[in-house]
């Protein structure tokens, strides 16, 4: 089966860490966002990934055929951002029209029960309930199958908000309604909509189901990626490394390759390959590949690829009823 996967997104709200890489990249307890997806993809059966690629494209095809070899690859650039319907359409050469095909964004980590959804001759679209659904494309049912879905509404039909998993038996129809959305000019804050297209499938009478989508994380800028990597790690549960010299506190992963010298990590630390840190204490934060931290204190914080980041600690004495401040305050994330 083929998945589809829409990696084209610049993440401009985690700049600067996706100045030099693509969103889908950058890395969340243990490895990038697009690597905790196609980890969702291996066990139901999904053998060709169609990624459509932006800027540095060749760096997401070349991570997923060097880390998942199982994987055929396709890559189709969208070489200007015309919204997900576009991009998905991009793929209609890829993906013979009598097949069906799965859909994931690649920025949407999620668990949820892929197998169960993945019914032959039925088509899903994952689903969660959420408190604001005016932030979100939304379904509105009719029993058990999808009515209408509607785009960030301002008085939403249901609480149902889609999540970004879509399984569709009949590509060929999504992708000439996404045509017939193009070719018309139907867009939404200039963009073309995936949501469109699905509408226009349920108008031409092809039954749309839902299948619930247990939790699913944001990775759209640095205080939701931070959050992302502590809930990922509570549910991976990495084991604990034993580092001569050094504390870990868990739940921490620390990737092959890195170095850890006298410090005390964790909890909840994502640390990459190449990484080296030294006489530092770090916890609730993300280090990416090739990066150095030393003689520091860190927390809530992301260090990006071969970025280093030196302090000092301090050694103070003094008397009853003083008071002395140390340092700038609290700082943002890098």
């Amino acid at each position: 089966m083929k998945a589809i996967l829409p990696v084209a997104g610049v993440g401009t709200r985690l700049r600067p860490h996706t100045h030099t890489q693509p969103k889908t990249l950058v890395h969340v307890a243990g490895k990038p966002i697009l690597g905790h997806i196609l980890d969702r993809l291996l066990p139901v059966g999904v053998d060709e990934v169609v990624l459509i690629v932006g800027q540095w494209g060749d760096r997401v095809v070349e991570y997923v055929q060097g880390a998942y070899p199982q994987f055929k690859v396709t890559a189709i650039e969208q070489a200007e951002r015309k919204g997900l319907g576009h991009a998905v359409y991009l793929a209609r050469e890829a993906v013979p029209p009598e097949e069906p095909v799965l859909i994931v964004l690649g920025d949407t980590i999620f668990q949820a029960d892929l197998k169960a959804a993945l019914q032959p001759g039925r088509s899903t679209i994952g689903v969660r309930r959420v408190a604001d659904p005016r932030q979100f494309g939304v379904v509105e049912l009719d029993g058990d199958r999808v009515r209408r879905l509607v785009e960030k509404p301002a008085n939403p039909p249901s609480d149902l908000a889609v999540v970004g998993v879509y399984y569709l038996r009949k590509s060929g129809l999504l992708f000439d309604c996404l045509q017939e959305i193009i070719d018309a000019g139907i867009r939404v804050k200039g963009e073309y909509q995936l949501t469109d297209g699905l509408q226009r499938m349920i108008e031409k009478g092809e039954p749309l189901y839902t299948f619930p989508v247990e939790n699913w994380w944001d990775c759209g800028n640095p205080e939701t990626l931070l959050k992302t990597n502590r809930d990922l790690l509570i549910l991976l549960e990495p084991p604990v490394a034993e580092i001569p010299g050094s504390i870990v506190i868990p739940p921490v992963v620390i990737e092959e390759g890195a170095v850890i010298n006298n410090s005390i990590i964790g909890p909840y630390v994502s640390v990459a390959a190449g990484a080296e840190i030294t006489d530092a204490i770090v916890r609730d934060s993300i280090i990416n590949e090739g990066a150095c931290v030393s003689e520091v204190l860190l927390e809530g914080s992301l260090i990006g690829h071969k970025a280093t980041v030196r302090g000092s600690f301090t050694r103070v004495n003094i008397g009853d009823s003083s008071s002395m401040h140390l340092g700038g305050g609290s700082g943002e994330l890098a």
